[in-house]
């Protein structure tokens, strides 16, 4: 009875005990922070690599309760400072705040479970004390870490297939949430993310975990044997070789020369900069639009092909208010330029019904130099809560907590944009489509010279919301080897290059990126589209991602099968007939 229980009553050994778990739990709150700073604005890039082995070590001998519980506060803590921003969405409710204090909680709840989810997997490895792979374990000893060289390396490898694999569920459960994947961290690491046009970001989510646990494990080595020198250099051989050959390949495909291209397509971006409150006010739709053509005015003193709008710049419904249907094609016949907008559109229902007469749809139009409506899209992912309310029709009460009235009906496919005489075809993404991998591959033909994302980060205000979203475009451009332009309302208006390379960032006099104005971009254009073969993500897909969701989920499936067997069999019986 001593022995067992001992510990916990001794004052001194109680004590003990519970500083080294609010120790556990500072260490826990830590990595949450680490990882919340990995990311714009602060983008301390390398603090990536050190937060999940970090997350990893204060979960440590405990059990399973305990290990998600401090997966979880980590997962809060990230979640609740990398998504401030949603404090700033000027909605108010009986005068408060309250909308946006709920999403921003709700949304952090969610997100916190995966990094608990995470941590108690990694800590159900499924290899047998005494295996080739686990090595010779203590009797009585907790398997922690795999005590064999070939165990931990698998080990490892396990855990960032497991990091990988919950990233893939949170990019598509409830309709997805792929905001700040581990990966997007390391945007300016241009060499590295570079295997995103095989893994998509998926691949450099895998690389940081890999390389993170072993830093952990090499920690681990260090304290078991502090007397053998260079005890580390085994454990980290293999992850750092990987990233060699990675940095060695991301580095070739940046110094390779490109095509010639003998075209280049000129573009010019408008930022006209609306708060959100100004949107939402019909009292100033005629001042901010007629604020929308002086600057567009003013970019179309140069030679331009294009101009491009942002997302709800438009403040009316285009096809059906005729004095802004008419500005804006006279705009287009002056100036013998192509525009795209952004705009929303309606269309009336086959069976319209009191109070549902029409399905609103966030839109983007092409319009020819003639100033005809030549194409449009429309939005097919829609943000919950900001462009639709779900379950309204059993809990009412929830449309109280957004300015959403009636929401948006999503489009069905993804439509080229072709300009004849230019001799180029772009597609169109809407808000955060584009932190959407699986998404954006759809919208890439052959004949696709570039991608345009048109996004209102209006309703955030002067935030890291803006640098988050453009982080996460870069990876569309590198996984499709297509540049990427992003007309934003309030920041961050930039292009990107096919490699990733943030080429023209916007910024006002005073430097500012989230001023009005306007920017000009020439965009180089290959004459022959076999100059630009597919990569493999645009041909394969997530294809890396769904392996390592099957893979961790056919060794935690061997694990509980294990254990379900174990318990079942008769204690103190070898299993052998008598």
């Amino acid at each position: 009875m001593r022995a067992r229980f001992g510990a916990s009553c001794h004052p001194v050994m109680g004590t003990r005990s519970q500083r080294l778990l609010r120790s556990r739990y500072a260490a826990a709150v830590v990595a949450g922070l680490f990882l919340a700073a990995a990311f714009p604005k602060l983008g301390l890039a390398g603090l990536a690599w050190v937060a999940p082995g970090l997350m990893a070590a204060a979960a440590l001998g405990q059990g399973l309760g305990d290990r998600f519980r401090l997966g979880y506060v980590a997962g809060l803590v990230y979640a609740l400072l990398a998504y401030y921003w949603l404090l700033l969405i000027p909605y108010r409710w009986l005068g408060l705040p309250l909308a946006p204090a709920l999403g921003w909680i709700g949304l952090a709840a969610y997100l916190a479970l995966y990094p608990a989810l995470w941590v108690c997997a990694l800590f159900l490895f499924p290899l047998r004390p005494g295996t080739a792979l686990s090595g010779s374990a203590e009797p009585g000893s907790r398997l922690e870490v795999p005590r064999s060289w070939l165990g931990r390396q698998a080990w490892c490898l396990y855990g960032a297939a497991a990091w990988v694999a919950l990233e893939i569920g949170v990019s598509h459960l409830f309709t997805g949430m792929p905001w700040n994947l581990l990966g997007v961290s390391q945007y300016q690491l241009l060499p590295l993310i570079q295997v995103a046009s095989v893994t998509g970001v998926y691949g450099v989510s895998f690389i940081v975990v890999w390389v993170s646990l072993a830093l952990l494990s090499a920690a681990l080595q260090v304290l078991r044997r502090p007397t053998t020198r260079s005890v580390w250099v085994g454990e980290l051989i293999v992850p750092f070789l990987a990233l060699a050959v990675l940095f060695n390949h991301g580095l070739r495909q940046l110094r390779e020369e490109q095509p010639a291209a003998p075209r280049r397509v000129r573009l010019a971006l408008v930022q006209p900069s609306i708060p959100q409150t100004l949107i939402w006010d019909s009292t100033q739709d005629r001042a901010r639009f007629q604020e929308l053509l002086r600057l567009s005015e003013q970019a179309l003193t140069n030679d331009v092909d294009v101009l491009i709008w942002p997302e709800a710049a438009v403040p009316s419904l285009l096809r059906y208010h005729q004095e802004t249907y008419d500005a804006v094609m006279d705009l287009a016949r002056r100036h013998k330029v192509w525009m795209i907008i952004g705009a929303d559109d309606a269309e009336r229902r086959p069976d319209p019904r009191p109070g549902a007469e029409a399905d609103f749809y966030n839109s983007s139009f092409l319009i020819s130099p003639e100033g005809t409506l030549e194409n449009r899209y429309r939005k097919r992912n829609l943000v919950i809560f900001g462009e639709y309310v779900p379950l309204t029709r059993w809990l009412p009460f929830l449309a109280w907590f957004t300015p959403v009235q009636g929401g948006f009906t999503p489009g069905d496919r993804p439509v080229p944009f072709r300009m004849p005489n230019l001799r180029v075809q772009t597609a169109v993404l809407i808000c955060f489509e584009d932190i959407f991998p699986s998404l954006v591959r759809e919208y890439v033909e052959p004949e696709t010279d570039f991608l345009v994302n048109l996004t209102n980060n209006g309703w955030f205000g002067e935030s890291a919301a803006q640098w988050q979203h453009a982080a996460a475009a870069v990876f569309r451009a590198v996984e499709n080897r297509r540049p990427l332009i992003r007309s934003a309302n309030n920041g961050l208006s930039c292009w990107v290059d096919e490699r990733g390379r943030l080429r023209q960032v916007f910024r006002t006099a005073s430097g500012s990126i989230y001023g009005p104005g306007w920017m000009e971009v020439e965009l180089p254009v290959p004459e022959d589209i076999h100059q630009r073969p597919p990569t493999f993500y645009r041909q394969h897909g997530d294809l890396f991602a769904w392996a390592c969701l099957v893979a961790v989920g056919l060794l935690l499936a061997a694990q509980t099968a294990r254990a379900i067997r174990k318990r079942r069999r008769p204690s103190g019986l070898s299993g052998a007939p008598i």
